[in-house]
């Protein structure tokens, strides 16, 4: 399987380089607003379990439906 489309090759290459998985730097390098500032996301210890929840869904960690809320917060920050 071969390296999938980036929207944003140099935001992909730099995390490539910091030591993030393929998927994971494609994934951040392919958002809407990749490249920009921003930092006013909620922190994850702020959120619910329900929305920690929903968001491993989104990205696709499995085993979500099992974890407690600190393990649903590791899982999506080392995925």
């Amino acid at each position: 399987m071969g390296r999938p489309s980036i929207k944003n090759e140099e935001q992909y290459d730099a995390l490539r380089d910091k030591g993030y998985s393929q998927e994971k730097a494609a994934r951040i390098a392919n958002t809407p607003d990749s490249g920009k500032k921003g930092g006013n996301a909620e922190k994850y210890e702020e959120r619910t379990k329900d929305e920690l929840y929903e968001q491993a869904k989104k990205v696709g960690i499995d085993g979500r439906s099992k974890m407690n809320k600190q393990e649903l917060i590791n899982a999506l920050r080392n995925n």
